[in-house]
Parts: C-alpha cells; sequence; structure tokens
C-alpha cells in the first residue's frame, strides 16, 4: 500500500539532498548544474541507452556503478558532453572529481550525467565556477528537477510513501525528457531516490523491471540518444526488513508506479505534442507480443500525425500492428477508439467519424485499444501526436 507525497520530489526520502545553480550553460537565469546526494552511501543500480554511440557520462557512470555503490549524482543540462572524444571524459571526471573534492567522499563513488547538445564541449570554467555555490539541502528536490530540464516545459517529479508490512519507506524520483524519446531508453534522464533497505541483486532486477514497463514504453519520435541512464539510489535509513525477491512485491508495485507516472508525464510533454496517447494491447500471443504491437504503433509517424489532425484513420493502426513483428491474425484483431470499436475480428463496424473527430479535438488524451485474441499477453505503451510545432523545435535546435 503506497500513498502519494504532496509535492513530493527526489529527496522526499529520509537522507537525500538536492541542490542547483544558474552555471551558464544553457543561460544566465535557467538552473543547469546540480547535484543529488545521500547522508550515507547507498547501494546503487542503474539503466543505460542502448544506443551504440555513447556519451562520456554514460561511460563513466557505468564503470562507478559496477561495484553497486554510489553516494551521490551530478548532472548538467544544456550541453551533452557526446561525441567529444578524450576530451569528453576528461571533462566528465572532472565534474566527478569536483564534486567528490565538495562532499568529501570518493570520485568512485560518484555518478554522473549530462543532457542537451551533442557535439559541442562543456565550458568548464563555468562549472568550476558554479560548483562551490550549490548548497544540497532537503527542499532542493524541485531546483534538481528544474536544472536537469532542457525542452521540457514543465518538471517531472513525484514521490510515494509505502507502508509494507508494518514498515514505511519512501521512493522520490525527478526526470525529464520530451524529444529523442523512443523505447529502450531515449533522451531521458531519471533519478530514483529511496530510504529503504533493499538488496543489491534485487534493487538491480527491480529497476530493469520497472524500467520496462514503463519508459522502455514511450516513443515521442522514434529517436535514441547517447545519454539516457535511470540511476536508483537505496540508502537504507528506513531501517525496514531488507527487501528481495521473497518479499519485494510492494516495492516493485510502488516503483513501477512512480516511473510510469514519470513515462506518461514525458509523453503528455513531448515536443509540440497537442494529445496524449495510450496504446493498450490485450490477447497477444505473449507479453513480448504485445509489447511489440503497443511499442510499435506509438511511434508510428503516421498514427501520431493522423491523431494530431483528429483524424480517426484506424487503417494506420492496424498498418503498425501487422509490421510490428508480432503475430497479428487479421480475422481475429479487434480495434477499439477512445472505446468505440472500429474493426471487429478483422471488418471494419460503422461509427460516427464526425462525432470521433470532435471527441478528439475536445480532448487531450486518445485511447487505443487491440484485441488480438491469440493469448494472455497484454502491455500498455504511450506517445503523442506529431505536430508542426515539433518540427519547428526539431529543425532549428542548434541554430
Amino acid at each position: 500500500m503506497f500513498t502519494l507525497i504532496s509535492s513530493g520530489s527526489v529527496t522526499s526520502a529520509l537522507g537525500f539532498l538536492a541542490g542547483a545553480v544558474y552555471a551558464g550553460i544553457k543561460s544566465e537565469d535557467e538552473f543547469d548544474l546540480a547535484i543529488l546526494c545521500s547522508e550515507v552511501p547507498c547501494k546503487a543500480a542503474g539503466v543505460f541507452t542502448t544506443n551504440q554511440i555513447k556519451s562520456a557520462p554514460v561511460v563513466l557512470s557505468q564503470k562507478n556503478i559496477v561495484r553497486g555503490r554510489a553516494q551521490a549524482i551530478v548532472v548538467n543540462s544544456g550541453c551533452a558532453n557526446a561525441c567529444m572524444a578524450r576530451q569528453g571524459l576528461t571533462d566528465a571526471r572532472v565534474m566527478v572529481n569536483l564534486t567528490a573534492a565538495k562532499l568529501g567522499i570518493s570520485p568512485e563513488e560518484i555518478l554522473i550525467a549530462s543532457t542537451g547538445i551533442i557535439g559541442t564541449p562543456l565550458p568548464m570554467d563555468k562549472i568550476r565556477a558554479a560548483m562551490p555555490r550549490i548548497k544540497p539541502s532537503r527542499e532542493g528536490g524541485h531546483d534538481f528537477c528544474q536544472a536537469i530540464m532542457t525542452t521540457d516545459t514543465r518538471p517531472k517529479e513525484l514521490a510515494v510513501r509505502v507502508d509494507s508490512e508494518g514498515t514505511e519507506f519512501t521512493i522520490g524520483a525527478s526526470a525529464k525528457g520530451i524529444g529523442m524519446i523512443h523505447p529502450d531508453l531515449a533522451t531521458l534522464l531519471c533519478f530514483i531516490a529511496t530510504d529503504a533497505v533493499v538488496s543489491p541483486d534485487f534493487l538491480k532486477a527491480a529497476l530493469q523491471k520497472a524500467v520496462n514497463c514503463s519508459f522502455n514504453m514511450v516513443s515521442i519520435d522514434g529517436d535514441t540518444s547517447p545519454n539516457d541512464c535511470v540511476f536508483l539510489l537505496a540508502n537504507g535509513l528506513a531501517a525496514n526488513e531488507p527487501i528481495d525477491f521473497d518479499n519485494g512485491c510492494d516495492f516493485q508495485e510502488a516503483l513501477n508506479t512512480v516511473c510510469t507516472h514519470l513515462a506518461r508525464s514525458m509523453a503528455q510533454d513531448g515536443e509540440g505534442a497537442a494529445k496524449l496517447i495510450e496504446i493498450i494491447v490485450e490477447g497477444a500471443e505473449d507479453q513480448a507480443g504485445a509489447r511489440q504491437v503497443a511499442r510499435t504503433i506509438a511511434s508510428s509517424p503516421l498514427v501520431k500525425a493522423a491523431i494530431n489532425g483528429n483524424d480517426p484513420n484506424w487503417g494506420r493502426i492496424v498498418a503498425a500492428a501487422g509490421r510490428s513483428g508480432a503475430k497479428v491474425r487479421e480475422d481475429r484483431l479487434d480495434v477499439y477508439l477512445n472505446n468505440v470499436c472500429v474493426m471487429k475480428q478483422g471488418c471494419p463496424t460503422p461509427f460516427n467519424k464526425e462525432d470521433m473527430k470532435s471527441s478528439w479535438s475536445a480532448s487531450d488524451n486518445v485511447l487505443i485499444r487491440l484485441c488480438l485474441h491469440l493469448g494472455d499477453g497484454q502491455a500498455t505503451s504511450w506517445g503523442c501526436d506529431l505536430s508542426e510545432e515539433y518540427v519547428r523545435i526539431n529543425s532549428s535546435y542548434t541554430t
């Protein structure tokens, strides 16, 4: 059982502090450099981009997290520190060392993330000057969330308090990303902090499971980034009975809920988006097949463009399902748009297109549901419409 914490943030869990400053990486009046840290060392787990081109922060964090421990994360926005060869790794190490010196901990206990424009160097003079001004505190979670944003129009953060077998613990999180978003991570960063006592192996498994049903089921535009990462720190200050595979159901459910909320928020805030698209696939041959169908529909430019124009062109949805690679039989397929059946066992069913168009025009949410009638597999994916504003944003991103 868990409850939402009002105005919760990544520092809602016991022992977590955060702070942010205007370093001038993005502009002179936006938070763009931040630190999240714990008062004590943490168990740590991470999931990273599957892109073969990996930013320097991803490379360094993958190295540091191998031990399964960390105490702090340093983040900047405005510059991805990607495709910078040796200079990128040198600058990432300098950022980590500056953070280590500030907090009085080992550089190996620090993870790092960057987001922004690829192929430009970090302004290290500005970062060196700004680092001493970061003042981590329990109240700093909201500033931290602001500092990790790039094209996001609003912050994405959440915290829940979990009551499990008579003990309480908290999970808080911050995330960013509304462009270059596609299943298997994207240009997203997510930082999750909990005061629960969690076994290292279960922590890793729980994070991967939560990512698979949330961030890996979101598609904004079909592109993935060299910088994606999701970090989970657990400092154990809640002093609960250790959570592992035998008693981790409540922890997993709460973690899934937090990640799913943030994933939906990303889709809803997609670059230039006016509508959140939710795709539910039921009755697939297995879960893997359901995920394939849902993710393919969510990433289809034709589906996304039709929804932007309030055009209930369900043929594009069926076509996307058919090319997904999962087993789909036309003679068994049912399709629903906002709970109105438009296809039954492969045959079109009459519906009022003008009423549907008006309904979509008046709403910022579109629900697509497919019933494959092949098995028990089910999955949900999220996406957004494709708009002229998306093209405008991304046609002049660096100029």
